[in-house]
């Protein structure tokens, strides 16, 4: 018997004060996205509209951001990783990031000024890559940790940024403490985008670059006539991608904000576990975390996306990698006119979520309770492209985690 969607609507809401999102507003994400507008290879990614995919699940429109072509990187990842560190340079330099366009960060005055500094990290596959990319742009050095389990090729590829990177024998969130205790014993800088006590600026900031997203997709979104989506949809791992998203929607529309729902894997559900015991707190996922989602596959959550999350989020749901799966196949194999989205595990398990409670008669409390009918208008992001290329192709080509939902 396949593994069930779980779910747990946010009772945590309405207690207490909420969260503050000025840092992710629209004046503040404009900053951000004029320091990434500086870097050559810019461009805006597109908000994909599928059409015939919203009509064949009876919505009134699925519009899905495609990362996938992200400064060339195949991941958002980049976003995060570059502004902060580009704002850790700048606050040593005793600067404000908007006089440190790219052109002037890779300058030698910049260099000579700063020395040569390490960045430390840890990830599955596409922070690290952003990370050791961006070093590699500014003529700084990078290591990078990656968990047990992870794939060969994303170690190739952040390798060929110019980092030293190894795969560890350890899950993620200890593969963080060892880049935490490495940077601190060698006087370099961990960049990482979970926060603790004590480490709160950088994981901020790195929530604050993936706001350029953000920004593009609500320009994007009225650019096709869509004021406000019914719906925004966020995969989450440690959270900071899912609260960035959900922090810049809750400052743009206030307390008429968008239904806003975090998606987990099943083995890392971490955001969801706390949302079920609703005090407040964030729980921990300790262990294996052998989900096929790896830029999901995070237990312990970020404390300041939290605070966001728990504030403004309408439900989390908890999802086995059937569903990731399938929306791998749907997104890459399109209905009709519909443009095809490549898209790997941790992209593509919100269309793949969508898909099934659209279609599963089993789920339809869960489509209820969620308010998706034909006038929903749904925002989706797929933060990820084909990041392994050989697990794509099996779960595409030969269906891997196959389980059918489209019984017509």
């Amino acid at each position: 018997m396949k593994k069930a969607i779980k779910w747990q609507n946010n009772t945590m809401s309405c207690k207490g004060k909420k969260a503050d999102v000025d840092f992710l507003s629209q004046k503040e994400m404009h900053k951000v996205r004029n320091f990434h507008k500086s870097f050559p290879q810019y461009t805006e990614t597109p908000l994909v509209k599928l059409d015939n995919l919203a009509k064949r699940l009876n919505m009134g429109g699925i519009y899905i951001k495609d990362e996938s072509h992200r400064f060339g990187l195949n991941a958002f990842k980049v976003l995060g990783g570059s502004y902060s560190i580009a704002k850790y340079m700048a606050k040593r330099l005793r600067k404000d990031i908007q006089e440190l366009p790219y052109e002037k960060l890779i300058s030698d005055e910049i260099r000579k000024k700063l020395g040569e500094i390490t960045f430390y990290t840890a990830t599955d596959g596409n922070h690290g890559r952003g990370i050791a990319w961006t070093a590699n742009q500014l003529k700084q050095k990078s290591v990078v940790y990656m968990p047990k389990g992870s794939s060969q090729i994303r170690l190739e590829n952040i390798r060929k940024e110019g980092a030293e990177a190894s795969i560890t024998d350890m899950n993620y969130d200890e593969a963080v403490r060892l880049a935490a205790k490495h940077a601190e014993e060698t006087n370099g800088v961990i960049i990482q985008d979970t926060a603790w006590e004590g480490y709160e600026d950088i994981p901020t900031w790195i929530m604050q670059g993936y706001g350029t997203m953000a920004l593009e997709a609500l320009e994007q979104l009225k650019n096709y006539g869509v004021e406000k989506p019914t719906h925004i949809f966020m995969q989450a791992g440690v959270g900071s991608f899912a609260a960035a998203i959900q922090g810049f929607f809750a400052s743009v529309y206030g307390d008429d904000c968008p239904i806003s729902v975090i998606v987990e894997p099943n083995d890392a559900a971490c955001l969801y576990k706390s949302a079920v015991i609703g005090d407040g707190k964030p729980r921990f996922v300790t262990g294996d975390m052998p989900t096929i989602m790896a830029g999901l596959a995070c237990g312990e959550p970020n404390t300041i996306g939290w605070e966001i999350l728990k504030s403004y989020s309408s439900s989390f749901i908890s999802c086995p990698d059937w569903v990731a799966a399938n929306g791998m196949r749907i997104l890459g194999n399109p209905l009709n006119t519909d443009r095809k989205v490549v898209a790997g595990e941790s992209g593509a398990v919100t269309a793949g979520f969508i898909a099934t409670i659209m279609i599963d008669e089993k789920y339809k409390d869960l489509r209820k309770e969620l308010k998706l009918d034909e006038n929903s208008k749904i925002l989706l992001f797929s933060t990820e492209g084909d990041t392994d290329p050989d697990h794509y192709r099996d779960v595409t080509w030969r269906g891997k985690n196959s389980e059918p939902i489209f019984n017509e």
